[in-house]
């Protein structure tokens, strides 16, 4: 990193902590969400459905979760900047998504639906937890850091994921009961986002407030967002920008949600699933970190186009999977183009954010983010309902990579900035 991410103590602290939530809560979303639960709900809770209906079962659960995130991430971005509560509601969020992540434990043979009811209020506190910690970003990065702390941040959770997984797959390997270990990695994972999310909630400050409220803050927030639609138009490249994203991070999600369930009706072992993701992650960390040093020298946006092209390759790639070694690449160049994709959509519409509306803003981005969350699965479960395989479901992806890319292309960045820095002008945001 570059000497002015590091040359002021309390500001290298600051970024530390807050990436350092990344660290946190992958442990659910490399240990639980990606590479153990969907083989666990598979093979173990929904082991009385047939392999087809356990993915499409699973396509679902991650749809109903992400709908609710949908609706209510734009309001509570709104109320939390007019009351300055972020902090508080991410904390919120986060502490029932760590118990529920537990609760897992409780998860046994035939449990699918019980497994999918917990699933479901578990990844909805996760993506509300993350859509607070989103909007942080364009406060504690300086204008010219925003991408490379962007990228630091993914870095640091590909290389935490990476290590609790590997933790979480040794305590499977070494023990005999291999579903009483699956439970205990539910357990294990919990406790480690419980214990790195500490160093955010002491020592990253809460943005001022940006408003009074009188009377309800529900009705108060529905207010405010009624003036941001009613206004949308000053927001143009920012609601380009977003639709774009809903659409290319709904093949990323996807595929990121979807890779080791479909691995697995295609027979391949647990140790190819999770020795595929957990090489993805290893290769996430390096070109994370790369990706935020090119952006500083072409873009931001460039970077993000070379990234969506490599996934429409990886779909294209997925359709043809028949070994082990197939799943082991595909991993391999997930792990190449996630951190620049991911961390550089996030740093981009950052840019383009007023200050003082960043949490109801990347509410907004946190609606964009799981409604894509949602359709991609489901589509991805109705296309392999209607075929009867994953694979024409795997290849359907590409359109949206292809869509969100032709949207991409039409986003001015400067005159985004340019209408974000006159909102704060008149309205003295933070």
């Amino acid at each position: 990193m570059a000497d002015n991410l590091e040359s002021n103590s309390n500001y290298k602290k600051t970024i530390n902590s807050w990436a350092l939530y990344h660290w946190a809560e992958n442990a659910f979303g490399t240990s639980v969400m990606v590479a153990i639960l969907p083989v666990y709900y598979s093979k173990v809770a929904a082991s009385t459905l047939t392999a087809n209906q356990a993915t499409v079962y699973w396509g679902y659960t991650n749809t109903i979760g992400l709908i609710i995130v949908a609706m209510l991430a734009p309001m509570l971005g709104t109320i939390a900047n007019l009351l300055g509560i972020r902090k508080k509601l991410l904390t919120i969020f986060a502490a029932i998504a760590i118990l529920t992540t537990a609760t897992l434990y409780f998860v046994k043979t035939g449990d699918w639906f019980m497994a999918s009811v917990i699933f479901i209020v578990t990844n909805i506190s996760f993506a509300m937890a993350d859509v607070f910690h989103d909007s942080f970003l364009p406060h504690v990065a300086k204008p010219q850091d925003i991408d490379r702390v962007s990228s630091r941040g993914f870095a640091l959770g590909y290389f935490g994921g990476g290590v609790i997984l590997a933790i979480n797959v040794a305590i499977i390997q070494i023990m005999s009961d291999k579903g009483l270990a699956a439970r205990l990695t539910f357990v294990s994972a919990s406790i480690w986002w419980a214990v790195f999310t500490v160093p955010l909630i002491l020592n990253v400050k809460e943005p001022l407030k940006t408003g009074k409220v009188q009377g309800n803050a529900i009705k108060a927030g529905l207010r405010e967002l009624g003036k941001t639609f009613h206004s949308i138009k000053r927001y143009r490249q920012l609601t380009i920008f977003l639709i774009a994203f809903l659409i290319y991070n709904d093949g990323i999600y996807t595929i990121f949600k979807m890779a080791t369930i479909y691995g697995a009706e295609l027979g391949l072992n647990q140790n190819t699933l999770i020795g595929a993701l957990l090489l993805g992650l290893i290769i996430g960390v390096p070109s994370a970190i790369f990706f935020g040093w090119l952006a500083k020298n072409i873009g931001a946006k460039k970077c993000v186009y070379i990234c969506l092209f490599g996934y429409i390759l990886i779909s294209i790639g997925g359709f043809f999977i028949s070994k082990p070694i197939d799943f082991w690449i595909l991993g391999g160049a997930v792990g190449t183009v996630m951190g620049g994709a991911q961390a550089l959509s996030r740093s981009y519409f950052g840019s383009m954010v007023p200050k003082g509306k960043t949490a109801e803003f990347f509410g907004f981005y946190g609606m964009s983010s799981r409604i894509g969350g949602f359709i991609g699965p489901l589509v991805f479960a109705v296309v392999s309902q209607i075929t009867g395989t994953s694979r024409y479901a795997i290849i359907s992806i590409v359109i949206f990579f292809i869509i969100g890319l032709i949207l991409l292309s039409r986003v001015d960045e400067k005159e985004g900035v340019r209408i974000a820095k006159q909102e704060d002008m008149e309205t003295g945001g933070h």
